[in-house]
Formats: structure tokens, C-alpha cells, sequence
């Protein structure tokens, strides 16, 4: 397989997160047992095979190799992708695919469904995605992941297995569904977008980014560019449910042992351990 980007994969609870994201270079990321893609700054040969795309917002380094992507699949004979971003971005990301067709002589079929704060999209039976409103200097969404389960009503949990049959067979719903937030996704934004929806909080395995971790870094200034600082994490260490959190778009400012350094520094606990840096 060419390797032709650098990757990053972690293993969790059976969930695979593959991806690189560093800021004004590139962000992509993959869930591969899900079968989903986030963002397209960047796009490894090997993620050619998953069908949807989730698109955060339409800055160059989470937008830029959408061409590569619809242009692969087609030359692969692939079915043509569906591909979900911010409402206001799509009939632009639609011109920048037909000036590709144009340069390229090959055609770009693919599906842009805009999409805006709120919206609901079913991935197969078992799981759905909602689009969140993140804080940038453009309109961006982030996105929770959840897993669709039945759970059986208390009013019927002290009935014998004979029992609970015989009601379904008669047509009594005896299930209620349940969404549990098992991926989220910020995307790039501030710390509003993680305090004005709590989801992000509880979802098993949340992706958000830490663009700079230097102290002298001015938090008012960073925020206003709708990013994160390392103490925006350390201030609210304890609304973090999450079992892994994986941190990335990291400035080029630093160096990797830079960056490990500041963040121990900053979260000498690395959040119990569940702090992962994407470097």
C-alpha cells in the first residue's frame, strides 16, 4: 500500500483512529470500522476504500484533497462518495471539483449534501451522526457518532423471557431507543464549541484540538481565532467523561519533544492518562 502522507493509528475499544493533523498543513481522519471519514486536508491512498465524509469547515487543511478523494474512487471504479459539509460551503466546493474536472479531463462524481447545526444524518441501522456548531472564524460543525441500542422498558424488566415474547408478538413496543455518544469530532474551534454542547464531553472517544500549548501564547488572541490553548483543557479537566481524548492540529510552531513537554507541564496527569497527543 503507498504510503504517501504521514498516518497515525490508535486502537481503542475496538474503534481504529487513523490520521494526521497538524495545523495549516493538513487534518484527516478515519474511523475505519465505522467506515467514516473526517475531513479531507489531506487524503492517504489507503483510506480510498470509505464511501462518507464528513467535512468541518472549508479551510485548505480540512478541505484541500477533496479532489484526490472523489477523482481516486472514480479512477478505481468506485461508487462515487457522499460527502457532508457546512450548508454555506458546498456550491463552492462544487466549483473547485469542476475546475479539477476541467484541468483534469476526468469527471468528479460525488454527492456534497450541506448539511448545518442540528442536522441528523443515519449511518446504516445502527449508528447516527449529528452536526454541532462549533466557534471559528468560519462556519464549522463538529460531530458526535452515535450507536443506536434498544433497551427494554422498565416497566417490563421484571417479566420472564416467555412473557416479554408474547407482548411483542401481540405488537406492545417493549424497547426504547437509546443514543450513546460513542466518537466525537470538534474540528477546529474554541472552547465554546466543547462548553455549549456537553455531548462532547461524554462521548467515549472524543477528537479535538490543541493548536498551542506555549504559555506566553495570548489565550484572548487565540480564542478570538477560534482555537484552543493546553489550559483550556487543564481548566475544565473535570467535565471530561471521556475514556480516550485525542488531541491534534498542533501549531508548527513546535517541535514534537516541544509539545510533550509544555502539555506534561500543563496536565502532569494527562487528564488520567486519557490524553492522547496526535504528534
Amino acid at each position: 500500500m503507498v504510503e504517501n502522507i504521514p498516518l497515525i493509528r490508535h486502537c481503542h475499544d475496538g474503534l481504529t483512529i487513523e490520521g494526521y493533523s497538524r495545523a495549516a498543513v493538513q487534518t484527516c481522519w478515519r474511523l475505519n470500522e465505522l467506515k467514516l471519514l473526517f475531513d479531507v486536508g489531506a487524503h492517504p491512498w489507503d483510506f480510498i476504500g470509505t464511501p462518507t465524509l464528513f467535512i468541518s469547515h472549508a479551510h485548505l487543511d480540512h478541505i484541500a484533497a477533496l479532489p484526490s478523494y472523489v477523482s481516486r474512487r472514480r479512477m478505481m471504479k468506485m461508487e462515487p462518495p457522499v460527502v457532508y459539509l457546512p450548508d454555506s460551503a458546498v456550491d463552492d466546493a462544487w466549483e473547485m471539483l469542476q475546475s479539477f474536472r476541467r484541468l483534469d479531463r476526468g469527471s468528479m462524481p460525488c454527492e456534497l449534501i450541506g448539511i448545518k447545526a442540528g442536522d441528523e444524518i443515519e449511518h446504516g441501522r445502527e449508528y447516527l451522526v449529528r452536526a454541532f456548531p462549533m466557534r471559528h472564524t468560519i462556519t464549522a460543525l463538529g460531530f458526535v457518532v452515535y450507536q443506536l441500542r434498544n433497551k427494554l422498558k422498565p416497566e417490563f424488566l421484571k417479566l420472564s423471557g416467555a412473557e416479554i415474547r408474547d407482548l411483542k408478538q401481540n405488537g406492545t413496543e417493549i424497547t426504547t431507543e437509546q443514543q450513546v455518544p460513542i466518537f466525537a469530532y470538534t474540528g477546529d474551534t474554541s472552547p465554546r464549541g466543547l462548553d455549549n454542547n456537553p455531548e462532547f464531553y461524554q462521548a467515549k472517544v472524543l477528537i479535538s484540538e490543541i493548536t498551542f500549548v506555549a504559555p506566553e501564547h495570548r489565550k484572548d488572541l487565540i480564542h478570538k481565532h477560534g482555537h484552543m490553548h493546553v489550559d483550556d483543557y487543564r481548566a475544565r479537566a473535570d467535565q471530561f467523561a471521556n475514556e480516550l481524548i485525542v488531541g491534534g492540529h498542533l501549531s508548527t510552531r513546535y517541535h514534537d519533544k516541544q509539545v510533550e513537554t509544555l502539555v506534561q507541564r500543563a496536565l502532569p496527569g494527562m487528564l488520567d492518562d486519557r490524553l492522547k497527543l496526535w504528534i
